[in-house]
């Protein structure tokens, strides 16, 4: 199922550094691995810092989400894996101490996504984790995909388990309030979670990924409980009325809407849903009617994330992919193991089109967007299984050959809120129209994307405002912000 990846700025010096999650070997003769580490040079290089850094435990590592969970300045760091999941806190200069048993935290129930969140808008941190089915190695059920070879048996075969909230309590310990919010699911087999505002109230909602169960979208009633609205919503089942595979998932305005659209990556002969957000609680998909459908059909995709990758100040998407099986192509001809990602510019209106920008098939889960060269364009890194990652530089903006488009980046410092501004939401105006996002954790398969925000300014040299709401409804606002700049914005 892993591995995730993660960009994040591990010891403080402003730059993103990376880090991969990894197995370990099954029978524990094999050579050690553990997570590892990669301190960015500042030059195009990294270093590998994993030896001593705290995150050098081996562990059926799955995946990891990045927040500032004591408001300290410091991004920490949640593995989940197979046997226990670890809540390692960021010591400074790229050392981190286990925290997991002090701050009560305990999930050993196949944590595959997380998200960081403040769901209760009091100014931390709370976590969300992803749990998938009932399995052990011991466990395990033998089943064939050609009726010779050892394959992976479908979800079916396994119970299903509840996902885990954690709210916290501050002071470095967190408690379990799965029930009380109304968040347990003892069916689910959850692979993805996306943390929005899907209706626009000011509060984070929660869409949840569940592979042949149907995805579920809590709505958050603002006094510590969710409500479970996916069959209303539309976002439960595909437009067949049955439970796909889904995996990976994101939330963004494409359309400049003005409300935040879902993206979910399902199996292969299933292809994305692209749940557009209608506006009175209906999302309707759009991905049998576009090119979105049309592109994806025969990918079995992981990681996904809506990201401005051209800088034209609307979202494209991204999706990662590789299939389960090895022998795949043995019964389904025209599905491949190895499989390019796929990339759709967004064109305006709703409508995309495949841009072959990423030729190397691999088999791909996880993946993070980041700009780690700092020179204003996303850049991308992919994590794969049972091989090497894959660090994409994204050229264009560079004077290399770059498209001339404009981009402002902004990352957020809360005071009243949490540290990081998750949750906040940021307008940008320039002389194309208004854009927005939301700083949030989660999304894709897995992984952990920068918390900064990108905007594509396309031909605008300038954006005339920057507005800023932050959780609790504040607002903060700057005027003529000159483009090609890396924003620190603390709340006043």
């Amino acid at each position: 199922m892993g591995p995730g990846c993660a960009f994040f700025d591990a010891d403080g010096d402003g730059w993103l550094d990376i880090l991969i999650v990894n197995g370990k070997s099954w029978t524990g003769h094999g050579p050690r691995a553990t997570a590892a580490l990669y301190r960015n040079d500042q030059h195009g290089h990294f270093t590998d810092i994993t030896a001593g850094s705290g995150l050098d435990f081996e562990a059926h590592g799955i995946g990891v989400t990045i927040g500032d969970f004591d408001n300290d300045g410091r991004e920490d760091v949640y593995i989940t894996a197979l046997e226990g999941d670890r809540l390692l806190h960021n010591e400074g200069g790229g050392r981190f101490r286990d925290v997991t048993a002090a701050a009560g935290i305990h999930n050993a129930n196949f944590g595959t996504s997380a998200a960081w969140l403040d769901y209760d808008q009091d100014g931390k941190l709370d976590l969300f984790v992803a749990n998938y089915v009932q399995w052990t190695p011991d466990a395990d059920l033998y089943c064939s995909l050609d009726g010779s070879t050892k394959s992976y048996c479908t979800p079916e075969s396994y119970k299903g388990t509840s996902s885990k909230l954690f709210r916290n309590l501050g002071g470095g310990k967190f408690a379990d309030v799965t029930e009380q919010a109304g968040l347990g699911d003892p069916t689910a087999k959850s692979l993805g979670v996306a943390a929005f505002d899907y209706d626009g109230d000011g509060f984070t909602d929660l869409f949840v990924a569940n592979d042949t169960q149907p995805n579920k979208l809590y709505h958050n009633l603002k006094n510590g409980k969710f409500q479970e609205v996916g069959l209303s919503a539309g976002v439960a089942f595909g437009e067949d009325g049955v439970a796909r595979a889904a995996m990976g998932a994101d939330a963004a305005d494409y359309d400049r809407s003005g409300r935040p659209h879902l993206i979910v990556g399902n199996f292969s002969n299933q292809m994305l849903g692209l749940y557009h957000n209608e506006g009175n609680g209906l999302f309707v998909d759009e991905a049998p009617k576009s090119a979105v459908g049309r592109a994806s059909l025969l990918k079995l995709t992981f990681g996904l994330f809506f990201f401005d990758y051209d800088l034209d100040g609307y979202p494209d998407i991204l999706a990662a992919n590789g299939h389960l099986d090895e022998e795949i192509e043995r019964v389904q001809p025209k599905v491949m193991y190895q499989q390019t990602p796929l990339l759709l510019r967004n064109q305006g209106k709703g409508v995309f089109e495949e841009v072959a920008a990423f030729p190397t098939p691999m088999v791909a889960r996880g993946m993070a967007y980041g700009d780690f060269d700092r020179d204003g364009d996303l850049d991308v890194l992919i994590a794969t299984n049972h091989g090497p990652a894959h660090l994409y530089r994204n050229d264009v903006y560079r004077n290399d050959g770059g498209n001339g488009n404009h981009w402002i980046n902004v990352r957020l410092e809360g005071t009243r809120s949490n540290r990081d501004g998750i949750g906040a939401v940021v307008r940008v105006t320039s002389a194309a129209g208004t854009q927005w996002q939301a700083v949030h954790s989660g999304s894709s398969f897995c992984s952990a994307s920068d918390l900064a925000l990108t905007f594509g300014l396309g031909s605008d040299e300038k954006a005339t405002s920057v507005e800023i709401r932050w959780p609790g409804g504040t607002r903060q606002v700057l005027k003529d912000v000159l483009a090609g700049q890396h924003l620190v914005i603390q709340q006043q």
